[in-house]
């Protein structure tokens, strides 16, 4: 009897034990940190640094994410919703004599830290943090190629219109020219950050100009014939009463992604009414779960909506997050990372043009050593993919077939694709591409540096170093068959719709241009 009870209280210290090392903090998909990405990145880096002797870094290419930020406003009027709810719910158990010996004392009276704010989706000084580091490292890590004075055609600075993003593109600017001007006592330095207008960027914003991927558009008895500026209020206010469908292809697949997700939020949902004894609903767990995120990456607290659930839910709810990434931005649809070929190609021809003033000689300030991208999730995570990070052999070789990839495994098993690691904020790709000397098997290589650890390239026999042009074969070739138009531009089953089609095409573009920033910051975006 002693034997079995000791046993037993042993195991409970185990788990215990297990407990107290758990940081929710490594599982909240893209709501992550980078500073704890990077964390695990460094203890789980998936290659060593292969970089041979005699080979100098002639230029990069950044693809970078914008930084920690605030949710937006849709979020936060969902948080209050949550408050009342709440309060509805511990008013309900209160009527009817029930014990409230189980509910957190947080929970009682609470209200959304939020509240009251009438913006959202801002950079947070954390996210400007992020991006001002990743700055200074990059700089002091590749010295060589910053050692020049800087002018916007040697080091330009790209971002989308979106505040976060441009915010992030200036204090990684802060960072990489720190103590390089001769501004204030800081010795900052002036520079430039450059912007498409939304409806036209298909390098940065290319999942917001892809027809195909915004919408299907089905037009009867449409009479509308102009989508100038004077005209855009008649346009919507026709729109409103023609028979228009527009169906945004992330809403045509959330049914199903909801589908999945459900069986997880249910079990949960169901330990948590029995755990605290309040009626909570599937809803009530979602966004008790979209709240933890926050407050552990925003607020840097991890012991009150994220202490409602044990470690193995927050595991679960991580991987029906991962889930979601993978469909909606991953590998789980082709059109998601084939939009990303501009992109691709932009990457690649700066190489070449590195190359091409490095075989001529061209003198010092007169070429372009790196171009640094501020962008999105929806950014980062197509390009991730047309890289093919984060699979196997096999996998690798069916999304070059356009076949369909088996979903992330449920956890206990263990999986390459996690939004911690392939999209936290300011999570980053690195294109580095290298002279090596002339006796190797290639001039010029190409290294990918993911979250700025040496990540493998499944397309270049599981190397973080390649060869450029077997880089340019095995890995950027076989997207190319698909250009942006044939990806993008959607097709109507009756040909006579096209004209039509084409001048709708027009209005909504029209119409992007015309967003505002406040607009932009209160969509689902990350």
């Amino acid at each position: 009897m002693f034997a079995i009870l000791k046993l037993l209280l042993l195991s409970i210290s185990s788990q215990l034990n297990a407990d107290q090392g758990f940081d929710v903090r490594r599982h909240l998909c893209t709501v992550t940190r980078y500073d704890v990405a990077k964390d695990i990145a460094n203890t789980s880096a998936a290659a060593a640094n292969n970089t041979p002797n005699g080979c100098t870094p002639i230029h990069i290419n950044l693809v970078a994410r914008h930084g920690t930020r605030s949710p937006n406003k849709k979020r936060m009027r969902e948080l209050d919703k949550l408050a009342s709810h709440l309060g509805e719910l511990i008013r309900e158990a209160e009527e009817q004599n029930l014990s409230l010996e189980k509910v957190p004392s947080w929970m009682r009276g609470w209200k959304s830290p939020w509240r009251g704010k009438l913006k959202g989706g801002e950079l947070i000084s954390k996210g400007e943090e992020e991006l001002y580091n990743l700055g200074i490292r990059i700089r002091l890590r590749f010295s060589e190629l910053f050692d020049e004075e800087y002018h916007p055609d040697v080091y330009p600075i790209k971002a989308t219109q979106v505040p976060r993003a441009s915010a992030s593109a200036v204090a990684f600017g802060m960072g990489f020219l720190s103590e390089k001007g001769g501004l204030g006592p800081a010795q900052h330095q002036s520079f430039t950050v450059t912007s498409e207008i939304p409806a036209s960027d298909i390098i940065l914003r290319f999942h917001d100009c892809c027809g195909n991927y915004k919408w299907e558009i089905e037009v009867v008895d449409l009479h509308f014939s102009s989508c100038s500026l004077p005209r855009v209020v008649e346009a919507v206010n026709f729109l409103s009463i023609s028979h228009i469908c527009i169906q945004d292809f992330k809403k045509k697949q959330e049914p199903a992604v909801d589908k999945l997700k459900e069986p997880v939020l249910d079990e949960i949902t169901t330990a948590l009414v029995s755990r605290y004894g309040l009626k909570f609903t599937r809803q009530d767990t979602a966004t008790l779960w979209f709240l933890c995120k926050q407050e552990a990456s925003v607020l840097d607290i991890t012991d009150r909506a994220c202490g409602l659930f044990s470690p193995s839910e927050v595991v679960l709810l991580e991987w029906a997050d991962d889930l979601e990434l993978f469909i909606l931005k991953g590998y789980g649809n082709s059109i998601n990372y084939r939009m990303g070929v501009p992109l691709l190609e932009d990457v690649v021809q700066s190489m070449e043009q590195a190359i091409k003033a490095n075989e001529e000689k061209h003198p010092p300030g007169s070429y372009e050593k790196a171009r640094l991208r501020f962008a999105h999730a929806e950014t980062v995570v197509p390009f991730t993919c047309l890289l093919g990070l984060f699979l196997e052999g096999s996998e690798f070789q069916k999304i070059q077939r356009e076949e369909p990839l088996e979903l992330p495994p449920k956890p206990p098993q263990s999986r390459n694709w996690r939004g911690s690691t392939v999209a936290p904020f300011a999570g980053n790709n690195m294109l580095i591409l290298h002279s090596c000397p002339e006796n190797s098997k290639s001039k010029y290589f190409v290294q990918v540096l993911h979250n700025e650890q040496p990540v493998p390239m499944t397309g270049c026999n599981g190397s973080d170093f390649c060869p450029f042009e077997e880089f340019k074969e095995k890995i950027v070739a076989p997207h190319l068959k698909h250009d942006y138009d044939s990806v993008c531009t959607a097709k109507l089953e009756e040909p006579e719709q096209k004209p039509v089609s084409n001048k709708l095409s027009q209005l909504f573009r029209c119409l992007l241009s015309l967003q505002n920033d406040d607009t932009q910051s209160t969509g689902d975006e990350l």
